[in-house]
């Protein structure tokens, strides 16, 4: 039973108990059904969702989660992430959506060059000169009606490079 290694001595054989944990964790994270098969015949979403089971299986009051939100769908994503502030326990996650680390970070740290270039909440962060200081990204950063939380839009470069160019085409005319 992976994950349950730190509640075991040396030689202690899995229980019981072990497996109930087991099985109650890949049930979280929704891949019960894939409980036989061979971790390398699952599709990367599939594997990240089985280290997240791993992970929830230590049962440790904080986690350090690499990106849990790769390789998944949108709903998965969302399902995991769901799933992590569910659980009270503090947790150190690295996230490269914005808006994701908006919806579901208390704090943030955004790093540059391997340091901290900023932090704090996530009103204070996310910010469109912070965006673009840190990324070299326009964006616009606008707060959600529906469920008060902060969105970033991003505006890639060749929109404005069309649009510079009709506005040229435009004015010539």
């Amino acid at each position: 039973a992976m994950g349950r290694t730190p509640h075991k001595s040396s030689m202690e054989m899995d229980n019981a108990e072990d497996y109930k944990i087991v099985l109650d964790c890949l049930n979280k994270v929704n891949m019960l059904p894939f409980k036989d098969r061979v971790f390398s015949s699952l599709s990367g979403g599939e594997q990240q969702r089985i280290i997240l089971a791993r992970a929830l299986c230590q049962e440790t009051p904080c986690m350090i989660l690499d990106e849990p939100t790769n390789h998944l769908d949108i709903k998965y994503q969302l399902e995991v992430l769901d799933l992590v502030k569910s659980l009270g326990c503090t947790c150190l996650c690295a996230l490269h959506d914005m808006n994701l680390a908006a919806q579901y970070c208390d704090r943030i740290y955004v790093l540059k060059d391997g340091k901290i270039e900023t932090s704090g909440t996530p009103e204070e962060v996310i910010t469109e000169q912070n965006i673009e200081n840190i990324y070299g990204v326009k964006s616009t950063v606008q707060v959600n009606k529906d469920t008060g939380l902060i969105n970033v839009i991003y505006h890639p470069k060749h929109i404005y490079k069309n649009r510079k160019a009709e506005c040229k085409s435009e004015t010539s005319e």
